[in-house]
């Protein structure tokens, strides 16, 4: 059994991925060829938005967003505690500082309550400017934009949605990608939409950050890659992935964004009232990047986990450490216990297999399993 299964993926997939690889091979266009603006623009209109600049990878997305405000010393941003670390490293590369937003126990994202306490807090201790906010849509599932973007404009701060895990995700009718007034998304093979490496995405309706960044991404060129009108990076979409992803992406929105809904509906049935099971707010939809339950307690969860392995049953756990707690940042003055939601998820939390080709049998088994281990024990 297989966690994410990209084997079968590339089984239903293979004659139009392999014709895909193959065209690249045969124009010999690796770098920017014509399946990169091709990419670009059907995701930009599949999003909703202006632009779609892709670049190597998600962590990339993220800086680059940040490079193109200006993002600096003395600049707060506001990130949830509980997520990748790449979301607060990228701002500490640029100088500026993260801070810390615990997150909902109901939907594992940003809780806008807390992030207005966190603003409020950089304010009047005055030695941080607040500049901007990451919401991530942790899991597949976005975060609270309706509220988030009401204090954005309150304090007048510019949103970053980061969406590497949310893609296809979405608010009613709004998709994932759309909220922030820029947005990224990752392409890592793991994620919803995922290619055979590296790769990422930044969205947004402005041009003028648009131009700005499809400069960064190739040395900060001006009107040629040999014309530098700005510092920037070497972080271009190779052709080959970029022509992996448009068949990956027809079967993404056709049938399999469908098809992992449908199997969390299975998950959630098979286990309610054993764990808490994941949770979907009214009007939301994710794209279900993992499915993650909540156990009662660290022992509990790492007894699952040990036994899920036992019986040839995958797992994992995103995440075992809160951001407050990596030792790279101990010199950002949190201590244990300053974000309890974050804390407890990260010792009770167990991701399962979850993609679009895991069938009713492997799940009805994952949970008899999870069953035959918890209900001796209640």
């Amino acid at each position: 059994m297989e966690f994410r299964d990209l084997k079968k993926q590339y089984q239903v997939l293979k004659e139009q991925i392999d014709k895909a690889m193959l065209d690249v091979a045969t124009s010999s266009e690796y770098i920017m060829g014509k399946q990169v603006i091709e990419l670009e623009v059907t995701l930009a209109e599949y999003v909703g938005a202006k632009h779609c600049i892709t670049c190597a990878n998600g962590t990339d997305a993220l800086t680059l967003a940040l490079m193109a405000w200006n993002v600096g010393e003395n600049d707060a941003l506001f990130v949830p505690n509980f997520t990748f670390f790449a979301t607060a490293e990228v701002v500490t590369y640029e100088g500026a500082t993260p801070v810390l937003v615990d997150v909902d126990a109901d939907t594992f994202n940003m809780d806008p309550l807390k992030l207005e306490e966190a603003i409020e807090k950089v304010l009047k201790e005055g030695k941080l400017t607040p500049r901007a906010i990451i919401p991530v849509d942790l899991f597949g599932l976005p975060a609270n934009y309706p509220a988030i973007r009401r204090f954005a404009d309150k304090y007048n701060l510019l949103v970053l949605e980061d969406g590497a895990q949310g893609f296809g995700g979405r608010i009613l009718d709004r998709k994932a990608c759309s909220f922030g007034d820029i947005s990224i998304t990752s392409f890592f093979p793991a994620k919803p939409l995922g290619c055979f490496g590296d790769g990422g995405a930044i969205f947004t309706d402005s041009d003028e950050w648009a131009e700005i960044i499809n400069s960064l991404k190739v040395h900060g060129k001006g009107s040629s890659k040999y014309d530098n009108v700005r510092i920037g990076l070497n972080s271009r979409l190779d052709t080959l992935q970029a022509a992996i992803l448009q068949p990956k992406f027809n079967a993404f929105k056709e049938y399999e964004l469908d098809k992992v809904n449908e199997a969390s509906i299975f998950y959630s049935k098979n286990l309610k009232g054993l764990v808490k099971t994941p949770n979907i707010p009214d009007g939301y939809y994710s794209s279900w990047a993992q499915y993650t339950i909540i156990l009662e307690n660290r022992g509990q969860r790492d007894g699952l986990q040990e036994f899920l392995k036992e019986n040839g049953v995958p797992s994992m756990v995103y995440y075992s450490k809160p951001i407050h707690l990596q030792t790279v940042y101990r010199d950002l003055g949190y201590d244990i216990d300053d974000f309890p939601i974050s804390e407890m998820l990260c010792n009770c939390v167990l991701s399962l297999p979850m993609h679009p080709y895991i069938s009713e049998e492997d799940i009805n088994n994952i949970c008899d399993h999870i069953k035959a281990y918890l209900k001796p024990k209640l």
